[in-house]
């Protein structure tokens, strides 16, 4: 259990049965009258933020929630499945589950899956991917401009915009969290 008046930024806990997290807390003394929390929190589940007031006293259960590196192993329709490369237990996670960056993870990829008692309610890839362009149009001698973009599609399937001057079989790095082409890939 965690008290109110002991509420910091990052506890998570357990409110009602919705697993809360805290963004931003106030300690707060009117001159009169009780004193109270004001907490901005977020739903770690659904990710939706509210504003409420607490009292000091008030005690919550604190949500544990569990985090494991697993690897990315295969999809087979709506079920993405993630191993554990120590124990070799394969999780299936429902792909409502994974977020847009996902799009730039590739089998064997080291993700982090997050759980709430058993639950898998989340899947963070990695911030960072080395893909090879499979799909885009030819650069043309001279054409060296970094401000000038043009689509491509990475081995994962997923598209992004490109400087001229990457070619089909080029492997670049990308920032999965934003989709951004970052640069050539190194080795």
């Amino acid at each position: 259990m965690i008290s109110v008046s002991d509420f910091r930024n990052g506890v998570t806990f357990d409110m009602d049965g919705k697993v809360m997290q805290i963004i931003e807390f106030q300690h707060v003394k009117p001159g009169k009258g009780a004193a109270f929390v004001r907490v901005k929190m977020r739903n770690v589940i659904t990710g939706g933020v509210t504003e409420t007031t607490f009292n000091p006293n008030d005690k919550y259960p604190t949500a544990y929630i569990e985090r494991r590196k697993m690897d990315y192993s295969y999809n087979d329709g709506n079920l993405y499945y993630f191993m554990d490369p120590e124990t070799f237990e394969m999780t299936p996670v429902d792909e409502n589950i994974l977020d847009a960056s996902f799009k730039f993870v590739k089998e064997n990829d080291q993700c982090t899956i997050l759980s709430y008692k058993g639950n898998v309610f989340s899947v963070e890839a990695p911030n960072f991917a080395d893909l090879v362009v499979t799909k885009t149009e030819p650069g043309l001698a001279g054409n060296t401009a970094t401000n000038t973009l043009k689509p491509a599609t990475l081995e994962t399937g997923a598209e992004v915009r490109v400087p001229l001057f990457i070619n089909e079989g080029d492997k670049i790095s990308i920032d999965t969290r934003t989709g951004e082409y970052l640069g050539r890939a190194k080795g």
